[in-house]
Order: C-alpha cells, then structure tokens, then sequence
C-alpha cells in the first residue's frame, strides 16, 4: 500500500477529527515532490476535491470546507493531515488521500458527523 489512510470515525455536529495519509512506501524525495490532495465521496455523489497542498506549500480547499478544514504536511513522517473543526452532517463521506504526480490513492476513511 503506498498511502495508508486513517483517523475517520463518528462525531457529532461540531465536532473535530483529524485523518492522515501515510505514505508508507514513496521515499522521502519523491513525497516532498508530491501534489497531495483529499477527496470525498458521500453515497450517490461524485468524489470531490476537498482540500490539495503543493510541493511549494500552498494550499487550496473547497468552498464548502474553507475556514473548518486544515491540509498539512509532515515531511519528517511523509505523512499528510487534515484537520476537520466544525464538522457537518453533510460532511459525511468516505475520503480518501491523493498523490496526485504518482496517482495514487489511499484506501478511504469513513467519517460519519451526526446532528
């Protein structure tokens, strides 16, 4: 597996989690060169860009999550976060991690937000 997905669960409605992507098996060098991104697919929708950090360090989110959701990377332990505040039940999806030069995916994290 190249990216190892974690950190989903259930939480209320206003509630915090914070998922990471691993990548497990990208050496050092072509992870720092990596565009990574996370997605999401909520039941009978299409995955959707939730939030992507460059090699450069920028960073860009949807609109939808601007302001509640944080991309980070950490070089040291190759792996990338992202903080979910203020959670929503339409937050409710399976995300999943992105490398998006190499093309691979993680293997999806269910995160489930009650009202």
């Amino acid at each position: 597996v190249q990216l190892q997905a974690s950190g989903g669960g259930l939480v209320q409605a206003g509630g915090s989690l914070r998922l990471s992507c691993e990548a497990t098996r990208m050496i050092l060098s072509t992870f720092s060169a990596e565009p990574m991104g996370w997605y999401r697919q909520a039941p009978g929708k299409q995955r959707e860009l939730v939030a992507l950090t460059t090699s450069a360090g920028t960073t860009d989110y949807a609109a939808s999550v601007k302001g509640r959701f944080t991309i980070s990377r950490d070089y040291a332990r190759k792996t990338v976060y992202l903080q979910m505040n203020n959670l929503k039940p339409e937050d409710t999806a399976v995300y999943y991690c992105n490398a998006a030069r190499s093309g691979f995916w993680g293997q999806g994290t269910l995160v489930t937000v009650s009202s």
